[in-house]
């Protein structure tokens, strides 16, 4: 694994007119098999929300995963809190 640690990012969009508080979380950790899950939770302000969890073989390409669905949300109207 990489000495390099990418943050977690906690990201949130509210618009008061279209009555929208949702959020949006991605944490890298790794597994007890060596590999590395990308942990994704969203859904609106106030509740558990849903996650998904994807496992790669290798941290590089959990880490472009990462900054890919980031950036994503970011164009979409998310901020960091």
């Amino acid at each position: 694994m990489q000495n390099e640690t990418i943050d977690p990012v906690h990201l949130e969009r509210i618009d008061p007119e279209q009555n929208m508080r949702r959020f949006y979380s991605l944490v890298i950790q790794p597994t007890l098999f060596g590999d590395v899950s990308l942990i994704r939770n969203w859904g609106r302000i106030g509740t558990n929300g849903q996650s998904m969890m994807e496992t790669f073989d290798r941290p590089e390409n959990a880490d472009g995963a990462f900054t890919r669905l980031a950036r994503t949300k970011r164009r979409r109207g998310y901020r960091d809190v």
